[in-house]
């Protein structure tokens, strides 16, 4: 080939699996076959086969559709062999399909032809006369090292699946191979072998070959500069080493693995990390795009330093994808359990996670202030959501605070984290009208039990102070505690008697005023009796604020002492009515703005 020429030719998978190739090391994994814990997931195998078959039925016997599959861009290497820089995916999966139907064929008994034996492994001779065996796709990173040969060498069935992750989606890429041929053509020998030749003679795929790796980098980021989901990823992984000098590339792509193996583990997305990094380090409008974010890679290398020291600048992303995958996992940066992160996880659930943006901003900060602005995060969410504050508004104002946060010391963070608390009071109107009229029905229980479980943590803590089971939110919110309905949802005629009017109005029944946390095992107890009969169990409680709601009776242990003066503060409720429901209400609403850290200014807001 001469210097500096670009080659371009489709060909079949017949004639590309000719030649020889290999996955280099600084490549990312095999990651088609990958599914969840419940075994959901591959669908890129499954789409692959689809698409294929659906061209092969349109097939006569005097006409077969070709099927472009996509483009790969190889440069070959001084021993002959192409290096492969895109297109891992479709030619693994498609020299795994082989390998299946050669052993597919193998255990039904029918004809394995020739040519097939070819295209998995063959023996080349060079120059000198010395020959070489070697299979036809070779993975050399480490993830997936010598896997192949054990599909190569027959029986893929028995080849290992335990392992790495690019091991466990090798394996799961090859089951549905076999299940795709069992579920189709029906253990068929004929059909079987039909469907590999219209496989290896007509389904094509575009080779680009360049002269040098450089060029072949180039052309990748080119082919897929409109890359979504993990593309994205992979470009900047590209961009990074079309910048480093090749003695660096084993570094790179080391840290590289590090970094997408540990939000991997921990269940996170690659590019809401990265777009996230971006709101929390940058200067970026909360508008940004996760498919805007190579375009902004590569108009900015000056604010990232990735083109001038990409090493450098990988160690930095790695260093914040250890704090992410922390925070997403309830810890600090440093890896320590953290109860603000936790107890937003226990409010949001685990699909919110704009606070992250605001974690990274702050991940440097000190101990102390780190916890405390996970505390104020806290407040601050809790205001958002239960005011129903629309996503990309209160993201808007997460990244607004990050960019000052980035900017932050430890010296002057008791002065900036004053800025949450003016985001609360600016909304402690509507904070007031949410609590007042909160609903079951207005949000979701596990945010309405997290709820409950903060207001009568505080009254534990306020009477008791913290204890390793009372400093734990999650103790309160865990599954041996209930949402109890005072007057049940689901009343007796003796309950509903005794309540009087409204008892089947679902405003009353489903309000806040007519709930409280209350242990399991006292629940199916009380079931849907009546109130008289239910206070007396709920005295049974560990929870103060429960042991209190039919009266105070014996929880007064003192003049002055703190659970005294705690008890004292509590409203009782010797009778359950609906004017005991809105007081009730009104109780938690004012100890809510307590709790969450909102000034109660206006005399008359209650």
């Amino acid at each position: 080939m001469p210097e500096q020429s670009i080659v371009s030719n489709d060909m079949s998978l017949k004639r590309l699996l000719q030649d020889f190739y290999r996955v280099p090391d600084y490549q990312r994994e095999y990651v088609w076959g990958e599914t969840d814990p419940k075994g959901e997931g591959g669908e890129e195998v499954d789409q692959f086969l689809a698409d294929i078959y659906t061209e092969y039925e349109n097939a006569t016997p005097q006409f077969a559709p070709e099927y472009f599959v996509g483009t790969i861009v190889v440069c070959q290497a001084a021993d002959d062999v192409f290096e492969l820089v895109d297109g891992q995916q479709r030619t693994t999966t498609s020299y795994l399909t082989i390998c299946a139907i050669r052993d597919a064929l193998t255990e039904l008994g029918g004809a394995v032809p020739e040519e097939l034996a070819g295209q998995i492994a063959a023996s080349s001779v060079d120059w000198q006369g010395n020959t070489t065996r070697r299979l036809r796709l070779d993975l050399q990173y480490e993830d997936a090292r010598g896997i192949l040969e054990e599909y190569a060498a027959g029986g893929g069935g028995a080849a290992k699946r335990d392992g790495t992750r690019s091991i466990r989606n090798i394996g799961n890429a090859y089951d549905k191979v076999r299940d795709f041929l069992r579920a189709t053509f029906k253990d068929d020998p004929a059909q079987i072998l039909r469907f590999y030749g219209y496989l290896t003679n007509k389904v094509k795929v575009i080779r680009i070959e360049t002269p040098t790796i450089a060029k072949a980098l180039k052309i990748f980021e080119t082919i897929n500069d409109r890359g979504v989901g993990l593309d994205a990823m992979d470009l900047l992984k590209n961009l990074l080493f079309m910048n480093a000098p090749a003695g660096d590339f084993g570094k790179l792509k080391e840290r590289w693995k590090q970094l997408t193996d540990r939000l991997y583990e921990a269940g996170e997305k690659p590019l809401r990390f990265l777009r996230y990094y971006l709101l929390a380090t940058h200067d970026l409008d909360s508008k940004l795009r996760e498919d805007a974010i190579y375009d902004w890679f590569q108009k900015n290398e000056n604010l990232t330093g990735h083109a001038k020291a990409p090493l450098k600048f990988t160690d930095e992303l790695l260093a914040a994808a250890n704090a992410y995958a922390n925070f997403s996992q309830g810890r600090n940066a440093a890896g320590t359990v953290e109860a603000g992160i936790v107890n937003t996880q226990l409010l949001g659930g685990k699909s919110i996670k704009q606070h992250f943006i605001l974690l990274l901003a702050g991940r440097k900060l000190s101990a102390g202030n780190f916890a405390h602005l996970a505390t104020e995060i806290e407040r601050t969410m809790f205001v958002w959501l239960i005011t129903r504050t629309p996503g990309k508004e209160y993201e808007r104002q997460i990244v607004d605070l990050a960019h000052r946060l980035a900017r932050v010391t430890d010296a002057d963070f008791d002065a900036f984290s004053g800025e949450f608390a003016s985001l609360r009071n600016a909304m402690r109107i509507e904070f007031a009208r949410s609590m007042r009229t909160l609903h079951t029905y207005d949000t979701r229980l596990f945010r309405l039990k997290y709820a409950l479980a903060k207001l009568t943590q505080h009254i534990d803590l306020s009477a008791y102070g913290p204890s390793e089971g009372r400093s734990n939110l999650a103790d309160y919110t865990a599954g041996a505690n209930d949402v109890e309905h005072i007057l049940p949802a689901g009343a007796d005629e003796d309950a509903i008697l005794e309540f009087g009017e409204s008892a089947r109005d679902p405003e009353v029944v489903q309000s806040l005023g007519n709930l409280l946390l209350l242990e399991s095992s006292i629940n199916r107890a009380i079931s849907n009796q009546k109130y008289s009969y239910k206070v007396g169990k709920y005295a049974s409680s560990k929870f103060l604020l429960t042991r209190c709601q039919g009266g105070k009776d014996g929880q007064e242990v003192g003049v002055a002492d703190r659970i005294t003066k705690t008890v004292q503060g509590l409203s009782a409720y010797p009778d359950w009515n609906v004017k005991a429901v809105r007081e009730r209400q009104e109780f938690l609403t004012k100890m809510a703005f307590e709790v969450w850290g909102v000034d109660l200014v206006l005399p008359d807001l209650l």
